[in-house]
């Protein structure tokens, strides 16, 4: 007859195997969900855009003589925002869809922000506007389309100031640009 294990023997040896199950599971949900075959997405053609949808590859440097501390960073040359810490880090970049009127380089600050979704100049609807600079009478602000569309083409003799961002990068700029904080505008 073979020996008898004692009962807490078998309540470690199950402890054990509890954890390590729990340990596989972890690990896997830390590494995200499997991709599917449901989950397979065509790729889209090629089409000729107005506005072609902003595409992000490496992450640019945040640009030299943009200031120090946190603040927001905007180049009118690049069509691109950062989004800089305290430390100096960028937290997130992205492209834009500029107006047809710049704000001149130099240092601003982000005064009246609109949560609320209105009609933009361009006559979509857009949403989380952040107010920073006034050009030749015209307000430059940030903004994201409700919709998460791009801004259609502006007539010749538009003046717009709406820097149009993709709904995600709208909602992380709501977030970061507080009332005050440093908008610096660069070449």
């Amino acid at each position: 007859m073979p020996a008898r294990l004692p009962s807490w023997a078998w309540v470690s040896g199950l402890t054990v195997g509890a954890i390590a199950a729990v340990s596989v599971l972890a690990v896997q949900a830390d590494q995200g969900p499997r991709p599917t075959a449901a989950d397979a997405k065509p790729s889209p053609s090629a089409s000729a855009e107005a506005h072609p949808t902003p595409k992000e590859t490496t992450p640019a440097p945040v640009p030299d003589g943009s200031g120090t501390g946190r603040r927001v960073v905007y180049s009118v040359g690049q069509d691109r925002v950062w989004l800089v810490d305290a430390s100096d880090a960028a937290r997130r970049s992205f492209t834009v869809w500029p107006g047809t009127v710049d704000p001149d380089p130099g240092k601003y600050s982000v005064g009246t922000r609109r949560e609320d979704p209105t009609t933009g100049s361009d006559g979509i609807r857009v949403e989380q506007i952040t107010y920073f600079a006034q050009e030749g009478g015209v307000w430059v602000a940030f903004s994201n389309a409700v919709d998460g569309s791009s801004p259609p083409p502006a007539a010749a003799d538009a003046k717009t100031g709406g820097i149009r961002l993709p709904k995600a990068d709208g909602d992380a700029l709501w977030e970061f640009a507080t009332s005050g904080t440093t908008v610096t505008v660069v070449e």
